[in-house]
């Protein structure tokens, strides 16, 4: 068995291992990263890319369907070409992919191994049954898999997860989406508007990432609008039917419905890939879930009797599975591992606002956090709804609903949730403004031009800005 000696091991080479990989290297240390699946992103192959190439493909569908709002008349039925929407899926995915690729192997062949990494002990990796990699730090960036309850495994391969959807070579005719999450949410409206019969079912209500009860409520109303939505489908069997699943759950008036699917799209989660590889066999202290406890600043695990070696980075770790969020951990991991090894300090990496963007229509946005965040009695809320916001109506986009949130004893902006049209650019002037911990005060001292879809932005603020005066002024009088 051949054996390896570096200071840093990076055990996967995704978008957190790579990135924590080039950070212990431009740290001065020796470093080498092992793969031991297919080379290339979960984003690039599964995740950020395909998806939003499948949603591009919607959405340009979905345009020439309201064409009419305009006064631009289409003669005839649009015709989605099925087999050509999924051709150029995979064909530019497999570009994204080519990307990460030529960036791998341009690391030299002596810093890449490939083959399933299992830990020895703290300091030690066997590499399949080829190699021993012994290293003064480990980093753990193994990413995660798309998973689903044991229970759908009898629908056989009538269940599918979303990393299956980018090989398809033709569109299916109906698909139940489980599970209203970001990935149910944007696969499922984008499948719809490609003429793909649709339901999103969920348990429990949840619909995305929203937490605040007032944006839920809009969201559920607006996208069943258009394709069904029940984020508490009280689902009663789920059953294979020929090359159909049957789909018993109750109605609106409390009656079973049955419907038929081709398919069962399981948008139930990720989970980190952690089983398996030996961590039984080091001192860490592991969560309910497997997974390595650790401090998000400075991505290092937790060890049971000493200072802890060993960093994790990116899905791993099930922190914030956010690919902007994996290459910040990845960057932290990799220096800090680095220092470690050449005997420094290990310190806090910047850890960046929370954004969160969901690629619906309209885009669900949150930011710091959301409501969920937020201490009961410590802010206060502005509100806008933009189905009368001037450049809304003029692109015919007027559906959304934003709330601000403001801190009631220092006037900071401190967070949001909103369905909204360009609910990516709303989230990052905000998130932008959550860091550099501006007021509301501030915020609207910017500038903002017209007519754009950010004055809705700026309306929000006003009212929240309003709701803040006078709540100090009340403090005020009480004193």
């Amino acid at each position: 068995m051949k054996t390896v000696q570096v200071d840093v091991a990076v055990v996967g080479a995704g978008t957190a291992g790579l990135a924590a990989f080039y950070a212990a290297r431009k740290a001065g240390a020796s470093a080498v990263i092992i793969e031991g699946g297919e080379y290339g992103t979960t984003c690039a192959r599964v995740g950020c890319m395909p998806s939003k190439l499948l949603i591009a493909a919607a959405d340009a569908a979905h345009a020439v369907g309201k064409a009419g709002g305009f006064g631009v008349c289409v003669d005839g039925d649009v015709r989605i070409d099925g087999r050509a929407v999924m051709d150029r899926v995979r064909r530019e995915r497999d570009r994204f992919v080519s990307f990460v690729l030529r960036d791998v192997e341009e690391i030299p062949d002596a810093e890449r191994i490939r083959g399933q990494a299992c830990f020895v002990d703290d300091h030690t990796l066997a590499v399949a049954d080829h190699t021993r990699v012994t290293s003064k730090s480990i980093i753990i960036a193994t990413g995660s898999r798309a998973a689903y309850p044991d229970s759908f495994t009898s629908l056989g391969d009538r269940v599918i997860t979303s990393d299956d959807v980018f090989n398809w070579h033709d569109l299916p005719k109906a698909v139940a989406v489980i599970g209203p999450g970001i990935i149910g949410l944007e696969l499922g409206q984008a499948l719809h508007r490609l003429g793909v019969r649709v339901a999103v079912l969920g348990r429990g209500g949840r619909v995305g990432p929203i937490s605040d009860p007032e944006i839920r409520a809009y969201a559920c109303v607006t996208f069943n609008e258009e394709f069904t939505l029940a984020p508490d489908a009280r689902i009663a069997d789920m059953q294979r039917y020929g090359d159909r699943v049957a789909i018993r759950r109750a109605g609106p008036d409390g009656s079973d419905v049955i419907e038929y699917f081709d398919y069962v799209l399981a948008a139930t989660g990720r989970t980190p890939n952690v089983t398996g590889i030996g961590l039984d066999r080091t001192t860490l202290k592991l969560d309910a879930k497997g997974v390595p406890s650790f401090d998000p600043l400075t991505t290092r695990t937790v060890s049971a009797d000493r200072a802890s070696p060993i960093f994790i980075a990116g899905d791993a770790g099930n922190f914030i599975p956010l690919l902007h969020e994996a290459t910040d951990e990845g960057r932290i991991a990799g220096e800090n591992a680095a220092r470690f090894a050449l005997g420094r300090q290990v310190k806090p990496g910047l850890r960046r606002a929370r954004i969160g963007v969901v690629f619906t229509d309209p885009q669900i946005g949150i930011v710091g956090g959301g409501l969920h965040a937020m201490k009961p009695g410590s802010f206060a809320t502005g509100q806008v709804s933009f189905e009368d916001q001037g450049r809304s109506r003029i692109l015919l986009r007027n559906k959304g609903l934003l709330n601000v949130y403001g801190d009631l004893a220092s006037g900071r902006f401190v967070g949001a949730e909103m369905l909204a049209p360009a609910a990516e650019h709303l989230a990052h002037l905000l998130a932008w403004a959550l860091q550099n911990e501006m007021t509301v005060a501030q915020m609207l001292e910017m500038p903002v031009y017209h007519p754009v879809i950010e004055e809705g932005l700026r309306t929000g603020l006003r009212d929240l800005d309003v709701k803040l005066r006078a709540a100090r002024v009340n403090v005020d009088k009480a004193a």
